[in-house]
């Protein structure tokens, strides 16, 4: 940002809040990683209890296996994003904008705290350009 930004002095405060938040949520999806994880038989139990007056059984539980799968890897690289974003926003490098933004965009189907994150993630780090190519609409 350049030094005539309005937003650039207070930026400094918010990206030590958002590193230690980020942190906070990487910890909390790795647990939750774990947690799917540990719980996976139970969860495959449950659904396919639910499967009995299906035609097809077999084939929704491949989808739920699936997506239960996508839901593990989804959650663990949301972690180690979160952590490496947290990280890098704390010790201010450069890469610590490029962690936050890709994982405050993964982390937007997480509700509530990952899209509160996230949206907060993405309106204070992209880059607010419209005014420069656009200039002022009078």
């Amino acid at each position: 940002m350049s030094s005539h930004d309005p937003v650039a002095p207070s930026l400094s405060g918010h990206l030590r809040t958002l590193g230690i938040c980020w942190i906070v949520y990487g910890v909390i999806r790795l647990i939750m990683a774990v947690c799917l994880v540990i719980y996976g038989s139970t969860a495959t139990v449950m659904f396919g209890t639910l499967l009995n007056r299906v035609p097809d059984p077999l084939t929704l539980m491949g989808v739920f296996h699936f997506m239960y799968t996508v839901m593990i890897g989804l959650s663990a690289v949301c972690g180690i994003l979160g952590l490496m974003a947290g990280l890098a926003l704390l010790a201010e490098r450069r890469s610590g904008r490029m962690f936050a933004l890709v994982a405050g965009f993964l982390s937007l189907s997480n509700i509530p705290l990952g899209t509160t994150l996230g949206i907060y993630t993405l309106v204070m780090l992209l880059p607010i350009a419209a005014p420069q190519r656009y200039g002022r609409s009078d």
